[in-house]
This record gives C-alpha cells, structure tokens and sequence, in this order.
C-alpha cells in the first residue's frame, strides 16, 4: 500500500512518498528529509509509521534544485553532493512547500484531516518554522539544525512541539541548544527531551551515530505525542445510575 502523490503547491508541483497503514482513514504525519533526500531512511520511517497506525508523506524538499534526490547515508561523494543541496536551499520557499503539503495531505480521502509534521536535520528546522509561521496539528523536530537562529519567530508557536535533540550534537553546539531550550520555556506546550551522550543522527537508520537504545526511546515518545494530539480522546464510558 505504498505509493507517490503529486503535491500541487503555490510555487509548482512536486513528488512525495506516500505510505498507509491498513486501517483508514487515519490521522497523517508528513516527514521532512534530511540533505540525503527522500531515500530508503526516510521511506523506512515512513513505513514504520504506518505500522502504528499513520498516514506517512514525505515531500521532496529538494524539486526545486535536484527533483528525486535519493542518496546514501553512507557515502562521502552523496554526503558532498546533498551538502551542498543544503547549502543553497531556500528555507523560506521550503517552508511554504511544507505547509502546501500538509494542505494536500490534510484533505487526500484517507486522512481524518489531523496532520502533524516531523523532521530530520535539515528537515527538524523546517518542522520548526512550519510550526511558528503555520498551523499545524503538531511538530517533531529531530536534531533540527540552525534552529537558534530563528528563535526571533518563537512567538509564532501555537502547536504542540517536540524536540529530540542529541547532547553530544557536533552540528548543533550546547550553548545553541541552550539557547532553544531557554526559548521554549515560556511556551507550556513544547517539550524538549535531551539524549545525554548522542550525537547528530542519533535516531537515523544506518547513521554513523545511531544509537538503538536512545532511538527506541526518543520514537516511543514521538508516538505518545502523535497519538495524543492527533487522535481524539476516546470518551469515558457512562457511570451507572
């Protein structure tokens, strides 16, 4: 039940990967990539959303530069090649990209219409700014880089937001994640778990860094709160009279 769609956006078109749990309709989750694209990593997460009961769509961040990047994890040439994707990535275009997904998504016949969007990298800041200059039902950021530097649009977050960050982060420096957790306490509805001991990618399939046991934690939690904000609370049976 996996498949692409056509994401119709306000600056052109573009693909996604799509997968479907088998019980539908469901809420949906759109995930954002890392500079790696949308490849296996990040169709894998999408599929294991599946298997908990989400609609998955991953959008190709990347169409307006390179359409159908899908690159490897695992080699120097690919990492050279999606670094420089990133480099020139306009994050403000992006984030409209984004939201023009979420809109799509939101109304595809097999969505209730609850959308949350979660991120890897370069994918977590752009759940960041989806989320302070949008609406979206919830956000996931994972290790989301240059985050601090847009701290300025805090004001802006209304969703309930969750952060994975890695405190060994060699992208991400302590005082810059210092700063974001500084940032985020005056807003109740964000929540920051910190991995003592992880690095950039701790939570990524076949990353250098991956670390099963911190991974299994910080995915358990991203479920909880998917499940918490995206469902609706079931109703308390009836006291007897």
């Amino acid at each position: 039940m996996k498949d692409r769609i056509t994401i119709e956006g306000r600056d052109g078109a573009f693909g996604a990967y799509v997968a479907r749990p088998k019980e539908l309709p469901a809420p949906a989750v759109v995930v954002l990539h890392e500079v790696f694209g949308v490849n296996a990593d990040i169709r894998k997460t999408c599929d294991e959303l599946t298997e908990n009961g989400f609609v998955a769509v991953a959008p190709d961040l990347f169409w307006r530069q390179e359409p159908g990047v899908d690159l490897s994890v695992t080699s120097e040439v690919d990492w050279q090649h999606g670094l420089r994707l990133y480099q020139a990535y306009d994050r403000d275009a992006g984030a409209r990209d984004v939201k023009d997904t979420a809109d799509v998504v939101a109304k595809l016949p097999e969505c209730t219409g609850k959308v949350a969007v979660l991120g890897f990298c370069l994918g977590g800041l752009m759940t960041f700014l989806m989320a302070v200059r949008y609406d979206v039902d919830a956000a996931v950021v994972y290790h989301g880089g240059d985050t601090e530097k847009y701290l300025g649009e805090i004001d802006g977050l209304d969703a309930p937001l969750l952060m994975h960050p890695g405190e060994e982060d060699e992208f991400i420096s302590k005082s810059a994640q210092a700063e974001i957790k500084s940032a985020l306490v005056s807003k109740p509805n964000a929540t920051v778990y910190s991995y003592p001991g992880q690095r950039h990618a701790f939570a990524r399939h076949n990353g250098a860094h991956y670390n099963a046991a911190a991974a299994t934690l910080a995915n358990k939690r991203t479920c909880e709160f998917l499940n918490l904000h995206l469902r609706p609370a079931t109703s308390s049976p009836a006291k007897p009279e």
